[in-house]
């Protein structure tokens, strides 16, 4: 997929640990449909097997928890690539019914795990360095005494780190792992999407995806942000046209409207005559599709 300049991205459903808080940083997403959400993101490079290095971008969810994204994009914006986050929600706007008896793992206890990890995970760190820290030889009396300060202060960090470790443990053996659906708090609960239609829906979308994919990587040679071009393209999807078939000549024309400035119009044009080019068929017909802006 490398070799033939094709772009890979999943989710990383199994995350070996999480990332410190201190690494995210709100940024401003705007999702497909135009509308614009905040999220705390982070990003790190990461090797999957040998050989193939990728960008892992994660989310910090308002429960604690990281969702993870794998891109091999590397020329896209950290916020571009998390515009397609809820792909499975895109089109699909109907809901399955939730058993209200099924066992799901409790949001309360979950937050208590994550909260363990981290705590485990800074005491250890801090264990190490003070398992390093050593005073050097022939050392004068203030070198001393800043050695005794750093060592009782890290002694200091690691008993705090041991009480919170020991009372979050002590809450998650008061707390069950797993509860009703229906016991889930309101903001908790999660709809499945209507299975009838999913896996047809999933083809139609992907092909649609990756035929918008192929569009924005065309109007990249014309734009001078490459993060512009999806936003341009749901402008064009969105503006009005006039179908003209034309049975003697054997076309179907599609006569785009103007676009909002003369920018957008040239880059409709670059993408009209790229489309051109290919020829197609109307699927059904015979009519060839010439694609153009009114007026021309």
């Amino acid at each position: 997929m490398w070799d033939q300049r094709i772009a890979c991205q999943t989710y990383h459903k199994y995350l070996s640990e999480d990332w410190p808080v201190s690494e995210f940083a709100e940024q401003v997403v705007e999702l497909p449909h135009g509308e614009s959400v905040r999220m705390p993101l982070a990003e790190r490079g990461t090797r999957l097997g040998q050989d193939v290095w990728v960008r892992e971008i994660r989310k910090l969810t308002d429960t604690g928890h990281q969702v993870s994204i794998l891109s091999t994009n590397f020329q896209a914006g950290m916020t571009s690539i998390m515009q397609h986050l809820a792909i499975d929600r895109l089109v699909d706007y109907q809901t399955g019914t939730a058993d209200e008896t099924a066992q799901v793992v409790n949001p309360a206890y979950r937050k208590l795990e994550q909260e363990i990890k981290s705590k485990v995970g800074k005491r250890g760190r801090k264990l190490a360095q003070f398992g390093a820290l050593t005073m050097p030889a022939d050392s004068e009396v203030q070198q001393v005494a800043a050695f005794e300060q750093a060592k009782g202060q890290l002694q200091e960090e690691i008993e705090f780190l041991e009480k919170d470790l020991a009372k979050f443990q002590a809450e998650r053996k008061q707390t069950p792992h797993h509860v009703s659906w229906i016991d889930l708090p309101e903001a908790e609960r999660f709809v499945p999407l209507a299975p009838t239609r999913k896996r047809f829906l999933d083809t139609i979308k992907m092909i649609a995806y990756r035929a918008e994919s192929a569009l924005a990587s065309s109007l990249r040679e014309v734009m001078a942000r490459s993060d512009d071009t999806r936003a341009l393209l749901r402008e064009i999807f969105a503006t009005e046209a006039n179908l003209i078939p034309d049975e003697g000549a054997a076309t179907l024309t599609v006569a785009l409207h103007h676009l909002t400035n003369h920018a957008s119009d040239e880059a409709a044009r670059f993408l009209a005559e790229q489309l051109n080019a290919t020829e197609t068929v109307y699927p059904g017909t015979n009519l060839r599709l010439v694609y153009k802006l009114v007026s021309e």
